[in-house]
């Protein structure tokens, strides 16, 4: 492949995912010309059409736009979310354009600078959100290609044009994070998911030993404690370990957690930062923020910044998103797409609010999924008092025979539970009183909480 720069135009085919649309951002800060297709039009395109892109929302050759249809100056993007029967996708190839993946992109941009690489099950939204604050905020400075809108900059892109430092959620899927070529890494997780590509645990787990490979000599691995992972690093790479509280080179002691705040203090193999208070006071956060200000502190951000900074970090979209809190009722968004997420993420709401029936609308997130976890994601949802269940948003996939929410929904032990179709689901909670709610899922479930926020507050 040529340079970027011998490029003066890209083709993003599916601009409309989060993860594609930093990049054409991106793009579009560096003065190239950019278009693309999405499937649908979003809150997302548009933004993105009025920063410049050309966006069109039908596969039809012909609205390719003229001067996008030179291989020698325009360079093809997509993500694997879209099929290989894509007209414009199968016209690009046939006609002898460069066509390469998102991850191979990102790749090349790891290349000409410091990446610092955040990869895991779980966790690697809010946890390279929060080094990219932390950084950004502070005299070091970052870009960031983020998976999530991040609510402090209302963006999944932050540029720097001081800084070669840049952090990348490292995504496992379809082995595309084995394209970067990290400065520093993370691994917050390593559960089982995507075992339509993989095929079995182990080989996912394999997935992750090649990616600690990649490492630059003289790089750093950052692993939670107590992973299935046996690390495969270059000479010279530093291996540290964190947790939550549980020891390792970085971890958090003396957390205090009430009157909605969760301040605790920080442990580092040189010596502890005191009084680190949560932005977004969630459990979970503190072990995301320990790993995010390890990675801050090995690149030289201050303890009064790293301070200054988890206490400012608003968090990203859908990443446990208040979208109503009020005295009676609540209302919070999580992407919570994977039963070991969704514990986390029910084990919070019940901290931060023990006295509360705490109820649940889960949109279960691909077939493939559902069948290999049925039983899993049936045990986290018996973590509510009362769950409602939609049917299974398919994305890339087409059905399986047998696989319904039907199969989670038999094995869910809540008090209270119901199946209801999506067209259903608005009626059902104005028929419904609330005192904590939470929607679930990766699929399209937020598209419906400006709606459900106004039946909440109506009540």
């Amino acid at each position: 492949m040529k340079p970027i720069t011998a490029y003066t135009s890209l083709y993003f085919v599916g601009a409309g995912g989060i993860g594609m649309s930093a990049l054409v951002r991106y793009f579009l800060a560096k003065g190239y010309a950019v278009a693309g297709y999405d499937k649908t039009p979003s809150a997302l395109t548009t933004a993105l059409e009025s920063e410049g892109a050309r966006l069109v929302y039908d596969e039809a050759v012909e609205l390719i736009p003229a001067d996008f249809r030179n291989p020698e100056t325009t360079l093809v993007v997509y993500t694997p979310a879209v099929p290989d029967t894509h007209e414009g996708l199968s016209y690009f190839r046939a006609s002898g354009f460069t066509v390469v993946k998102r991850a191979e992109l990102l790749g090349l941009i790891t290349r000409s600078s410091r990446g610092l690489c955040i990869a895991g099950t779980h966790g690697k939204t809010t946890t390279s959100s929060m080094v990219a604050h932390i950084l950004a905020q502070s005299s070091i400075g970052c870009s960031a290609f983020l998976g999530g809108i991040l609510k402090n900059y209302d963006s999944n892109l932050i540029l720097s044009d001081d800084s070669d430092l840049v952090v990348i959620e490292a995504d496992e899927y379809d082995r595309s994070f084995h394209h970067l070529r990290p400065y520093m890494a993370v691994i917050t997780a390593t559960d089982a998911d995507h075992l339509d590509i993989y095929g079995t645990y182990e080989a996912y787990l394999e997935s992750f030993r090649y990616f600690t490979s990649l490492i630059c000599e003289n790089g750093v691995l950052i692993v939670k404690k107590g992973l299935r992972l046996q690390p495969d690093v270059a000479p010279g790479v530093t291996v540290y370990t964190y947790s939550l509280d549980a020891g390792g080179d970085f971890y958090a002691r003396n957390i205090r957690i009430g009157d909605g705040r969760i301040v605790f203090d920080f442990v580092t193999p040189e010596g502890e930062i005191s009084d680190i208070e949560l932005g977004v006071p969630v459990r979970i956060n503190i072990e995301n923020g320990v790993a995010a200000m390890a990675i801050a502190l090995l690149n030289g951000a201050t303890p009064d910044e790293i301070r200054r900074a988890m206490k400012s970090f608003s968090g990203a979209r859908r990443r446990f998103d208040y979208w109503v809190r009020e005295k009676d009722v609540v209302l919070i968004d999580d992407y919570a797409h994977h039963p070991d997420e969704i514990s986390a993420s029910l084990s919070s709401v019940r901290a931060l609010y023990p006295d509360k029936k705490i109820s649940v609308i889960f949109q279960p997130h691909l077939y493939t999924r559902t069948r290999d976890f049925c039983d899993e994601f049936a045990k986290s949802l018996s973590l509510a008092d009362e769950l409602i269940l939609l049917e299974i948003y398919p994305a890339r996939e087409l059905p399986l025979p047998g696989v319904t929410s039907q199969i989670i929904f038999d094995k869910v032990k809540c008090e209270k539970k119901e199946l209801c179709l999506k067209e259903k689901l608005l009626e059902t909670i104005k028929e419904r009183n609330f005192e904590v709610l939470i929607t679930l899922g990766a699929g399209d479930i937020d598209r419906l909480l400006p709606e459900i926020r106004d039946i909440l507050l109506k009540k």
